[in-house]
């Protein structure tokens, strides 16, 4: 209890410094969208001419995914039907802000560049893994930055790779011969949590230490999880990132609910798994919520069910 209470007042005490820098990654393929919100027969024809060099869904590899990750959605698709289904309630290109809560992995812009060539440059509310540690103090800075009686969209998950043979927790870099792990966050707190409910972890007093607080953050916050872990067996991977979703998922809603006053017309709140993939592949998203909430954080419409018709 003292540590997810420390965790959770060091959250809201101290905004990560990566919270706050812009994007300084170039993304993987040059298909940013530019879409005239509302208009549907420009959205899809908008999205086909943007994602003209952007890979091919590859059947083989999709199957994979879907084996692993049922549900899970094409960055194209989800962009192509959030940007449809907010559109009804009113988001424009002009009145609405972005806000991102997405791992500091440069992998993870991807989902953020789909969507800002349609809302524009995002605010980034997320650090490692994915986890929203801007917490209360970003929240309110990012609900300041909303246009005048507009609107918001949250994008926020944690994110895992699937390399070419269908390994899960790995992906393909650009320019980098090896396959890398991918989140490594998310696999080094799995391995501290491994080490705690399997035995063999070496004690320490040291509770935090401010040059790493994030992931000791990460690592206690998936605590509560080790025991769904241990039980995944070989499909460990494939269930880190839901556990880890819903940690992050319990924080949102905590953050959200303090600052919601400030959101002004209405918030969408997407949340889910990015699905990071090697560079000939497309990347995917489960979508897991998709909420869209009043200035009281009330909310108006589950919008999940349309996002996956």
């Amino acid at each position: 209890m003292y540590l997810r209470s420390a965790t959770l007042v060091l959250i809201g005490s101290l905004a990560s410094a990566a919270a706050f820098a812009p994007s300084t990654f170039a993304p993987r393929s040059n298909f940013a969208l530019n879409i005239v919100a509302g208009d549907e027969q420009d959205v899809a024809e908008k999205v086909k001419q943007s994602f003209a060099n952007a890979p091919e869904k590859n059947a083989e590899f999709d199957a994979i995914v879907q084996k692993n990750f049922p549900g899970a959605v094409t960055n194209k698709d989800l962009v192509t039907k959030v940007v449809d289904i907010l559109a009804s309630k009113g988001y424009s290109a002009a009145n609405t802000l972005l806000a991102t809560s997405l791992c500091c992995d440069e992998l993870a812009r991807q989902l953020e560049d789909d969507f800002n060539g349609v809302y524009g440059n995002n605010f980034n509310l997320g650090g490692l893994a994915g986890f929203p540690f801007a917490g209360n103090t970003g929240f309110g800075a990012m609900s300041a930055h909303i246009p005048d009686g507009g609107y918001c969209l949250i994008a926020y998950g944690p994110h895992v790779g699937v390399a070419a043979d269908g390994t899960v927790g790995k992906v393909e870099r650009s320019g980098v011969s090896l396959i890398d792990s991918c989140c490594g966050s998310a696999i080094a707190a799995s391995n501290y949590v491994k080490g705690i409910t399997d035995g063999g972890a070496q004690i320490n007093i040291r509770l935090q230490e401010f040059t790493d607080f994030q992931q000791q953050a990460v690592q206690e916050l998936i605590l509560p999880h080790g025991k769904r872990l241990s039980e995944a067996g070989d499909n460990r991977m494939v269930e880190l990132p839901y556990a880890l979703y819903e940690s992050q998922d319990l924080l949102m809603g905590e953050i959200v609910q303090v600052g919601c006053n400030g959101i002004k017309r209405g918030l969408a709140l997407l949340g889910g798994i990015q699905i990071n993939t090697g560079p000939d592949t497309l990347d995917y998203f489960v979508p897991l919520r998709f909420d869209f909430v009043n200035f009281r954080g009330e909310l108006v419409q589950d919008l999940l069910p349309t996002l996956l018709e």
